[in-house]
């Protein structure tokens, strides 16, 4: 009796481990009314940009600046929902946050080990937004290699595609990153980062049919606004690729 029902069991379903992509929010402040404000002016633009997905809510920046202030993690689960996202998991939180985000229905999920491009030293300042939160789209590629992104990206909207290439079908904004460990395409202007070969490929290059970029790397290697680009380039078809320690930029006739 006991075999047919374990039989029975295993047949109605199965637990298996699985990749999914995820949205990050990472929290830079614990005062959710100022929080609730930046979303709103950050989001006016792109009100349907989600479209219900999963999200964590990554506290690592607070537990690192000290800010280890009690959540109403419930509120916080409203107001992400309002922009059409899922709250799921909580990461980078202390002991008592944690148990406050479980509380709330939230479950608990490991950092990532994702790279983190520092910017070089004569990268231009950006503005100061301590409350801001930043928005990352963390999405596993497929097993073609390949992600294809189609909305825009705003800025402090940040897509990574891991262990593989990224193509972006839509403009991708000032203050906005793309980062692969492979090679980026962008088919729209690129004004904001992009960064190839995130893990050190020294054969990925970017591409873009129109390019106005903030900042271009591959490998480590670094090119900011800072430094005009040539008129052969600037606003125009452009292939990005690595000649030893050096970053060549060529038009694309």
């Amino acid at each position: 009796m006991a075999d047919s029902s374990a039989a029975r069991t295993k047949a109605v379903f199965e637990f298996k481990s699985a990749t999914l992509p995820l949205i990050a929010v990472i929290l830079k402040t614990a005062d959710l009314a100022v929080l609730a404000e930046a979303l709103d002016a950050q989001l006016a633009d792109s009100p349907d940009f989600f479209e219900q997905e999963p999200v964590v809510i990554d506290l690592s920046l607070l537990k690192e600046s000290g800010a280890a202030a009690d959540i109403d993690f419930a509120r916080l689960r409203a107001l992400l929902a309002r922009h059409q996202t899922q709250p799921i998991a909580v990461r980078g939180g202390s002991e008592l946050q944690n148990i406050a985000a479980r509380a709330a229905g939230l479950s608990l999920a490991a950092m990532p080990v994702t790279p983190a491009p520092r910017s070089p030293a004569n990268e231009p300042a950006a503005a100061p937004a301590p409350e801001a939160p930043q928005i990352v789209r963390e999405v596993p590629v497929p097993a073609n290699g390949t992600l294809v992104i189609d909305k825009p990206l705003r800025s402090g909207q940040q897509v990574y595609a891991r262990g593989g290439d990224v193509i972006v079908t839509a403009v991708v904004s000032f203050g906005a990153e793309v980062i692969a460990d492979g090679n980026i395409h962008v088919y729209a202007p690129l004004r904001g980062k992009a960064i190839a070969g995130a893990r050190g490929n020294i054969d990925a290059r970017i591409f873009s049919t129109c390019l106005e970029a903030q900042l271009v790397a591959i490998a480590g290697i670094y090119r900011t606004a800072e430094v005009p680009l040539p008129a052969s380039v600037l606003g125009r078809p452009a292939t990005i690729r690595l000649d030893g320690k050096k970053l060549v930029i060529d038009p694309i006739a």
